[in-house]
């Protein structure tokens, strides 16, 4: 059994004296583990960081078995984030929350809105906003998708700018009136008449409130898992940049 395909690091473990259990995302493959023996050597250490884009040829005598990779690197970008503390908490964050999906099972949009983040991370204006939208498609990937195209209580399409924590639907502003401090706020570039207005740090600070307390509660919390602290991080420099 043998395949081959681009992907990027999302985590590493030691094994053994000087292996490495590798867990790698790709788009046909999914999320898939494997062996780097002499992975833990300097050379394959610098290829072997989350982040990083390579070409790994998985094999294993049969589909079930654990199985070994044999890597190149493509792009190595993790170096070029290491000495900005948010992008490399973002980085971390999108690998983090990528091991939520189930192994081996391919997510093609996903991945490929993955990679688009990871690429943008040198542009602190653009990723913030893609990285959000990213975490609503985890979100819908894993079955926990939130309705934000029209009112939970009319069925309105205007003027949405709440979502309610119970339903994940967004709830307009006259309906969600009564309710509005148990609401939680829908940034403007996540609906439909957003029209490309400029996106606020605001806005940003609402987005990951949004997702993350979704991803909490839908995901981590039933699993009894502790939510990964870079991405609690990363959330918490946003909200205190609007406090």
């Amino acid at each position: 059994m043998q395949w081959s395909e681009e992907g990027t690091v999302l985590s590493l473990r030691k094994h053994g004296e000087a292996s490495t259990l590798l867990e790698f995302f790709t788009s046909q493959h999914g999320r898939h583990l494997g062996l780097v023996r002499g992975g833990r050597s300097q050379r394959m250490r610098s290829q072997l960081q989350p982040g990083n884009r390579l070409i790994a040829t998985w094999r294993a005598r049969l589909p079930e078995h654990l199985g070994a990779f044999t890597v190149e690197p493509v792009k190595l970008r993790a170096a070029v984030l290491m000495d900005h503390p948010l992008r490399l908490a973002a980085l971390s964050s999108l690998c983090a929350l990528s091991g939520l999906i189930p192994e081996r099972e391919p997510h093609e949009q996903l991945h490929d809105a993955f990679e688009i983040v990871i690429d943008a991370l040198e542009n602190d204006n653009v990723w913030p906003a893609l990285m959000i939208r990213w975490e609503l498609g985890l979100l819908e990937e894993l079955g926990f998708g939130l309705d934000l195209k029209s009112c939970a209580a009319t069925g309105s399409h205007e003027n949405l700018i709440y979502v309610s924590p119970k339903s994940g639907r967004a709830v307009s502003a006259d309906a969600g009136q009564p309710y509005k401090s148990k609401m939680l706020v829908l940034p403007a570039f996540l609906t439909a008449q957003s029209h490309g207005n400029e996106i606020t740090k605001h806005d940003i600070a609402e987005g990951f409130r949004l997702t993350g307390y979704f991803l909490q509660q839908h995901i981590y919390n039933p699993r009894r898992t502790k939510f990964p602290e870079p991405r609690m991080r990363l959330q918490a420099k946003f909200q205190k940049a609007v406090a």
